[in-house]
């Protein structure tokens, strides 16, 4: 499965499978935190995963990488 990662503010990345489902997010929390939060969809599979926090938004995805094998994408940049 992938998931495709596209920015949604300053400090938050939107995730979504190929459907656009939703899949949740990653913030920033604070300077070196990202924490990842389900979507309603996938919370109860992802209740055992790491949520954070981590220093980088790759080590972020490469939990939820990890987690659900699956391989996050980012989204092309808009025109």
């Amino acid at each position: 499965m992938d998931i495709i990662v596209t920015p949604s503010g300053p400090t938050s990345w939107a995730l979504t499978d190929l459907l656009g489902r939703d899949m949740g997010r990653v913030e920033l929390a604070a300077p070196g935190e990202y924490r990842i939060i389900p979507g309603e969809r996938v919370a109860e599979s992802m209740r055992a995963m790491k949520h954070g926090p981590f220093a980088t938004l790759d080590a972020a995805l490469s939990q939820i990488e990890v987690f659900t094998r699956s391989t996050c994408r980012l989204a092309p940049a808009a025109d």
